[in-house]
């Protein structure tokens, strides 16, 4: 199973790769959206979970994200290499964008993940069982012990955020710039190995 995921990775054409990434990210907001009829009863309240002048979207989720993604670049410099192996999806993603479609991508995946898991699962059904569906989604990380257990703590983490600041605005910015800021690392070290390659072969 895993090798076959990982040479699928490989088969996708750059227009395959996003189109599946969009469609992915549709089908999550549509659920989002069926769930919603049924569990939502009082939309004003649901868009009440949004504020976006709230200090705390910037201070709790930007700082918590910061945290994050520090953690994340030591843990890749101290770490054996195939710790982070997702099957090379990740660095197919982000590795020949410009920085506005990184952004782009970013902010469709915070925004489409966090209206589901945070906004009506975790509402609903409570802190674990939204971070554990959150986990189950990102499929490619059941393959490595070790990305499945960082999704599984970095989802809880969200949803305590969340549960704290009762703000969605917070998830979405601190999801937002996590994937923000490894997007564009992945693409600088791509750009760094290109450079490299070129300077070889001169």
């Amino acid at each position: 199973m895993k090798n076959r995921y990982n040479e699928l990775i490989k088969e996708l054409s750059e227009k395959e790769l996003l189109f599946h990434l969009y469609l992915t990210q549709l089908i999550l907001f549509i659920i989002s959206f069926i769930i919603g009829i049924f569990l939502i009863d009082d939309y004003s309240a649901f868009f009440q979970l949004f504020d976006w002048s709230d200090s705390n979207v910037y201070l709790v989720g930007g700082g918590a994200a910061l945290v994050v993604v520090i953690i994340d670049t030591l843990l890749t410099k101290i770490l054996p290499e195939h710790f982070y192996f997702d099957g090379g999806l990740n660095e197919r993603i982000f590795q020949n964008r410009n920085v506005v479609h990184i952004a782009i991508i970013a902010s469709l995946v915070a925004f489409s993940e966090e209206i589901l898991f945070r906004g009506v699962i975790q509402t609903h059904y409570g802190l674990i069982i939204s971070s554990i569906l959150f986990a189950l989604v990102h499929y490619r990380y059941l393959f490595n012990w070790f990305l499945f257990l960082n999704i599984i703590l970095l989802s809880f983490l969200i949803g305590y955020l969340y549960d704290v600041t009762e703000n969605l605005s917070v998830t979405i910015f601190m999801h937002f710039l996590i994937d923000f800021l490894l997007g564009l690392m992945i693409r600088l070290k791509h750009n760094k190995l290109e450079r490299t390659g070129r300077d070889v072969h001169e």
